[in-house]
């Protein structure tokens, strides 16, 4: 047998391998007992409509579950009546794929199917982790012109890089859907505890609809436990994960995104280098930076920290929070910035798991709160640090007006109950919202839930966990309005 009759037979194993509902019918059980994520009602219809003939590119850091989302529409598909022999998944990064076109691929499955002359049927085709095969959107993009009656889905990690290459190569070809690590909504869901908290109109908070809880202690245990061990799904449901979530995070995500991804997305050669940077940031999360003080801490220069800090957005491990003045203007010799974590985790496996009381607690509920933000594309946040004069003073979390450049709202992110008894002690917030017209504020609590009038305004007192998860709620509301939902 010929080499390359030997290794079209082998891809054909593989193939049937990977689609077992061609002979079932149904995807693996292990993918049915597991519980979706609540943005699978936003992809799903995507998927499903066919009326706009492009592909769907699903995006997202590592470990967020995008293959199991890729599964769970599979299933969806064949419940709701597509002939499974009309459905093909396959997971690019095969090695025995290497140098095989995306269009062989699809062309071997239907000669598996007996369907290779049948070009008028409908298809759905998931290619997972994309990323790995050299020039996919241009062979992507040539497979949506050519194949009317096939849905093509394709997922990818380094997600700023998919996108980067479906904006120039997949115009009007690709539309992108970022998967992000697990809000705490989607947490509390998860781990079937919804009925812990209750939504409420409350007439002395604004008339804003919130979500409160009559069991803060609980809540508050499940938030710590989110910080630690909370942004993956497997993590979330494996006590034997949360027994060592180092060796999981650090090796299946951190130090494959470090040592492979990026690497061989952006040449990068000092890979102990970039890694060391990264270490720094995760254990400084919440703190503010500048390409000065980084240069010096870490001996690498400025303009080699700048593409790694780039790099490290990209996929998804990070995100920079630009400073504004009092007013909200932008500075215009940027000095200085903040650094999150997208995932207040990605540091717990680092280092050590958290607890109440630790030294790192602030920074770490500061953290949660903004990967609430993070998924929300049309957000535009920062943080407010001044100084005029003599007078300095900062605040967490600022909402910009983009068009108007001015401040719509403001938030301080606290783990205590102090500023809730004693808010006269607010400086920096209590100066910020007169000079910016602003007429209320939320200041979070550890466990109080109260309005306070102040002479320049209310403001609104809500325990953090409350708060993460109202924002959590709202970010996948507002996604799923993004795609007209």
């Amino acid at each position: 047998m010929e080499y390359t009759e030997l290794l079209e037979k082998q891809i054909i194993g593989r193939l049937k391998i990977d689609n077992p509902w061609w002979k079932d019918g149904q995807c693996p059980t292990f993918y049915q007992e597991m519980n979706p994520r609540l943005y699978l009602d936003i992809f799903y219809p995507l998927v499903t409509d066919l009326s706009i003939h492009r592909a769907i590119i699903l995006m997202g850091p590592r470990r967020v579950g995008k293959t199991v989302m890729l599964y769970h529409t599979i299933q969806k598909l064949i419940k709701d009546g597509v002939s499974p022999e009309n459905i093909i998944y396959i997971s690019v990064e095969t090695p025995i794929y290497n140098g095989i076109y995306l269009e062989q691929l699809f062309n071997l499955s239907k000669y598996i199917l007996g369907k290779e002359e049948n070009d008028s049927e409908q298809y759905y085709v998931f290619f997972d982790e994309i990323q790995y095969l050299k020039d996919w959107e241009v062979n992507l993009k040539s497979m949506v012109d050519t194949y009317k009656n096939v849905r093509f889905v394709a997922s990818g990690s380094a997600a700023a890089e998919l996108k980067k290459r479906s904006d120039e190569s997949g115009a009007g070809r690709f539309t992108d859907f970022h998967l992000p690590p697990l809000t705490f909504y989607e947490y509390i869901h998860l781990k079937n505890y919804d009925t812990l908290l209750t939504e409420e109109n409350v007439s002395w908070f604004g008339g804003s609809v919130i979500n409160t809880t009559d069991d803060i202690a609980a809540l508050n245990q499940l938030f710590i436990n989110y910080i630690n061990y909370g942004g993956y799904p497997e993590v979330v449901f494996s006590e034997k994960i949360q027994e060592n979530p180092g060796q999981f995070i650090r090796h299946d995500i951190i130090d494959k995104v470090l040592l492979r991804d990026l690497p061989s997305l952006y040449g990068i050669q000092d890979v102990q280098e970039l890694n060391s940077l990264f270490t720094m940031i995760a254990y400084h999360s919440g703190s503010e930076f500048s390409f000065e003080s980084m240069s010096k801490e870490s001996g690498v220069k400025k303009d080699t920290l700048r593409k790694y800090i780039e790099y490290l957005e990209a996929a998804f491990l990070i995100r920079v929070v630009h400073r504004t003045t009092d007013t909200a203007k932008r500075y215009q010799r940027e000095t200085s910035f903040k650094i999150y974590l997208t995932n207040p985790s990605l540091r717990c496996a680092l280092f050590q798991p958290i607890a109440d009381g630790d030294e790192e607690m602030g920074d770490m509920v500061e953290t949660a709160v903004f990967a609430q933000w993070i998924p929300r594309q049309s957000a535009n946040i920062s943080y407010a640090n001044w100084k005029v004069g003599k007078k300095a003073g900062e605040v967490d979390i600022v909402g910009i007006d983009s068009g108007q450049q001015k401040p719509i709202w403001a938030v301080e992110i606290k783990w205590s109950d102090l500023y809730a008894e004693r808010p006269s002690e607010l400086d920096s917030l209590l100066y910020y919202l007169p000079l910016n017209k602003l007429s209320e504020a939320i200041v979070t609590t550890k466990t109080i839930l109260k309005d306070q009038q102040m002479q320049c305004g209310i403001l609104r007192f809500m325990p953090v966990a409350c708060y993460a998860y109202l924002v959590g709620k709202n970010t996948l509301r507002r996604t799923r309005n993004l795609y007209g939902l």
